[in-house]
């Protein structure tokens, strides 16, 4: 316990060192006075169950997903909707196929005597399994646990418990699911999140825009304002549960951050020439935004200890969405420079500025990669919207969605997801509907997001502490 307590601090990072060792370890960490995870039940040996999502399409893996057990009613409930969530969260990542819980041979109850019987899991052609329990502690909390097998190897793969508080089983299931995407592909999960995005309801030319907040599967949804004043463009910091977002105040915008955790608001300023939405630089300690002044748009920073802001651009042209990399050393943004709407990078300090697009239309919103592999964009040419991608150097553009209206595209924490939202017209163009949707690197993905009334301009959490 007391060796492992340092490494523990950190959630997240405790549970990756955990799962990669290869010996059974008994650790406590408690995580916001929410939950605790107990122990790590069995051993994380070598498996064949492997995923190499970094290669084209992926056929999706048949997984069995049982049943947490239970002794009671209550309980039993519990376990069934946890296995439910984590079932939901591997299959819409489109690498998982969970197999039909009707042709399974084995039950949940026969599985906590010991080692599965895995003739049973391979002839219905299941390649994982995952099995689990849910139990009360007698202290108002439950333990759960799960385990993670290797049908054809007939081995543990890795296996968590976890002491929570009844309502909070929906975040252990994404946090399970975290733990199974990570084991069988190698990187990180990124179930257990948040989106804040721009709820829309009312007519086109009276639209009303609130801030809200739910899970990245669409539940636990909240409003965070309450529509009386324009909201637009919510940003995460990549370091807090907090978000940066522009109101307006009687026609003057604002720039504003908001803790999701307290809902503290704080005023940053006014801003009477913002012309783009604000983001959080990688540390969490500045925020850029392009600023528009005597008929020019440059690219201003604001360290948020001093409330100093610095001039990074000084052109004629229309700077704007500026972004930086994942390690805060360069910045991409849009400028017309060239003629046309095009994406240029430039390092943190303004200088070394240079074009990377040089494709037809308009380029805009650019978002770096959590990664720093790519650079996702909005492109419109000739009527037409898409989300996109391309390196940092130029190369390797390509498309991944494209519609009537697509932009607002969002990195998932792993880089390896993107939201974005879709407008479609009435037929008889007099509405709009706006939706939002995930999309893989490989474009052949597509899932739409369920929200309560109209959706735009998402914005996808870094892990939740």
């Amino acid at each position: 316990m007391e060796r492992h307590d340092a490494q523990l601090r950190s959630p997240r990072r405790g549970l990756n060192q955990i799962l990669t060792r290869g010996a059974r370890h008994l650790a406590q960490l408690a995580v916001g006075a929410v939950f605790t995870v107990l122990t790590v039940v069995g051993s994380s040996a070598r498996a064949e169950v492997h995923i190499d999502i970094t290669h084209g399409n992926v056929q999706p893996m048949p997984i069995a997903i049982t049943n947490f057990f239970a002794d009671t009613s209550s309980e039993g409930q519990v376990g069934r909707d946890i296995a439910g969530v984590i079932s939901a969260d591997l299959e819409r990542s489109g690498l998982f196929k969970p197999v039909d819980p009707h042709a399974f041979i084995q039950d949940a109850a026969s599985l906590q005597a010991g080692t599965p019987r895995f003739a049973d899991w391979r002839v219905i052609n299941a390649q994982a399994l995952v099995t689990g329990a849910v139990r009360p502690k007698g202290d108002g909390q439950l333990s759960v646990e799960f385990r993670l097998w290797d049908v054809f190897a007939e081995q543990q793969m890795t296996g968590l418990a976890y002491a929570t508080i009844p309502n909070n089983w929906r975040r252990v299931a994404h946090i399970i699911a975290d733990a199974i995407y990570k084991r069988v592909t190698g990187e990180d999960g990124y179930f257990d999140t948040r989106i804040v995005y721009i709820s829309e309801s009312g007519p086109m030319l009276a639209r009303k825009k609130r801030l809200a907040i739910m899970d990245q599967d669409g539940e636990n949804h909240r409003f965070l304002t309450d529509g009386n004043d324009l909201v637009l463009t919510p940003r995460f910091s990549p370091t807090s549960q907090e978000i940066t977002y522009m109101s307006y105040f009687r026609n003057t915008p604002r720039v504003y951050i908001f803790n999701i955790d307290t809902g503290r608001q704080e005023l940053l300023g006014d801003f009477p020439g913002m012309t783009f939405a604000p983001r959080f630089s990688p540390d969490g300690n500045r925020v850029i935004m392009s600023l528009a002044q005597n008929g020019r748009t440059n690219i201003y920073v604001m360290d948020l200890r001093t409330r100093h802001t610095t001039q990074l651009t000084n052109t004629n042209a229309i700077d704007t969405a500026p972004c930086y990399s994942p390690d805060g050393s360069q910045i991409v943004f849009e400028s017309d420079r060239g003629g046309s709407p095009q994406l240029y990078i430039m390092d943190a300090g303004g200088g070394n500025v240079h074009r990377i697009s040089y494709g037809a239309g308009r380029y805009d919103g650019p978002v770096w990669s959590p990664r720093g592999d790519l650079i996702a964009f909005t492109r419109e040419n000739g009527g037409r919207f898409s989300i996109g991608v391309i390196r940092p150097d130029g190369t390797g553009e390509r498309t991944l969605d494209e519609a009537f209206h697509t932009e607002g595209a969002t990195w998932a924490p792993n880089g390896r997801v993107l939201m974005f939202f879709r407008e479609t017209a009435s037929a008889d163009g007099r509405a709009r509907s706006a939706r939002l949707y995930t999309i893989d690197l490989t474009g052949t993905n597509p899932r739409r997001v369920p929200t309560p009334l109209d959706a735009s301009d998402p914005a996808w959490s870094p892990l939740i502490p």
